[in-house]
């Protein structure tokens, strides 16, 4: 089994971590315990030309940093180098039967050499310097036509499928189906990213996405969000085992490690300048405004799935794949102990389970308590068993703001002895 982590960004996407530079990238990997992650921004000159002289191939299709850029990091158990696949995001603007839509699409090529061809025919119709998350005016479809003209080879996956700004079927891009927006090209399309504010189980409520793989990835924008979701294989770690396991019934794919939807940034309804958050019933009821100033409701992911679906909430299908709800270490530490997830208590706790533990993702899904409860304190330890028992409370996101994790009151916190 392999995990990776098929969709993030460099620091040449807008609103990124300067720190989106390979090297970091694969020393948080292994403090993730990730064993793939994606380049990002294969479209962007000179992130391809940095990635060029920083990686080189390893398995088919896929890269390892050079030796001697690896940093050093104190992560017990962590795999020694991570691989890369070279990935990059589109945002699609374009008028379509009368409507503007605004579609993302996550692309997987085997090789550099695809990304600079397919990077050139991009470049004639837009620009792809300015940001490592091109806007081009192209129609969806003629982007898939054109990337597997290019590369029969690329993995073409709609990105984040529900968000509703920029998404096939977000509220405001308003497609009710990935055929609507692909057309005669859509049996090209094999797998789908659910995004942070949904999850299969949500997904399986429309039969209509049955036939596609539904794949979890964290969208980082810093080093630190890798993994927050990711997929699991069962497979050889090469490009090409990858692309078929993607492909529904030919086995390989594992299943996905997920936020809790509630946690994503558009998971209820709302309107985040007068602090409304919404069910769908709630606004329905009020006729899609916001009861505070009558502006325009953001519709969330919730409310979206519920629209399109055909299926009762909690069907599971007969040959569905595994999926584990997980929430970062970083926030798991911080709400056990009272402190923010940002703080340099939080940070010295996280960097000593590494070391003394493991990676983060062994850490949640797998190391006894009684270890964690050792280097981290009662009160994480206490965290990470009620994560792996589902006692988690959470506020639910809208309209751009994340959800908020609940897992031990103040006085229960207070209770136990924590480092």
């Amino acid at each position: 089994m392999f995990i990776a982590d098929l969709h993030i960004h460099s620091k040449y996407s807008m609103a990124t971590s300067k720190e989106c530079v390979p090297e970091i990238l694969e020393l948080w990997a292994r403090k993730k315990g990730l064993d793939l992650i994606a380049t990002g921004d294969f479209t962007h000159p000179i992130w391809r030309q940095e990635l060029k002289e920083k990686l080189i191939p390893a398995e088919e299709g896929l890269y390892t940093l050079k030796p001697e850029l690896i940093q050093p990091g104190m992560v017990a158990g962590a795999s020694s180098t991570t691989r890369f696949v070279v990935s990059g995001e589109i945002s699609s603007i374009y008028k379509k039967n009368g409507k503007v839509r605004k579609v993302h699409s996550l692309i997987l090529l085997p090789g550099l050499e695809e990304a600079e061809k397919l990077s050139r025919r991009l470049e004639a119709i837009g620009n792809i310097h300015s940001d490592g998350r091109p806007i081009l005016g192209l129609d969806s479809r003629k982007l898939l036509e054109m990337t597997l003209e290019v590369c029969p080879e690329a993995i073409f996956i709609p990105a984040h499928i529900w968000t509703p700004h920029f998404s096939v079927l977000g509220a405001f891009s308003d497609f009710n189906s990935i055929e609507e927006c692909f057309e005669d090209l859509a049996p090209y399309i094999h797998a789908v990213e659910t995004g942070l504010s949904s999850d299969p189980l949500m997904n399986w409520r429309l039969s209509a996405l049955d036939r596609f793989t539904l794949v979890s990835n964290s969208d980082a924008h810093s080093p630190g969000n890798l993994a927050r979701e990711c997929n699991l294989f069962n497979t050889a770690l090469s490009y090409s085992h990858m692309a078929k396991a993607l492909e529904k019934g030919n086995g390989g794919f594992g299943g996905t490690l997920e936020f809790h939807p509630e946690e994503g940034k558009y998971h209820y309804d709302g309107h985040r300048s007068c602090k409304v958050c919404q069910t769908p019933a709630q606004t329905l009821a009020a006729g899609g405004e916001c009861p505070v100033c009558g502006g325009r409701t953001t519709v969330g992911v919730l409310h979206r799935v519920e629209k399109l679906a055909d299926r009762e909430v909690g069907f599971i299908p007969p040959d569905a794949p595994h999926f584990e709800t997980l929430i970062p270490l970083a926030e798991i530490i911080a709400a056990s102990i009272g402190f923010s997830s940002k703080s340099l208590r939080v940070k010295r706790v996280y960097e000593s389970l590494l070391a003394e533990v493991g990676p983060e993702l062994y850490v949640l899904r797998q190391a006894p308590t009684e270890n964690i409860g050792c280097i981290a304190g009662e009160a994480t330890a206490e965290g990470i068993r009620r994560l792996r028992t589902g006692r988690v409370t959470v506020s639910p996101g809208y309209d751009g703001e994340y959800g908020k994790v609940s897992l031990l009151t103040p006085e229960e916190s207070k209770g136990f002895s924590s480092k």
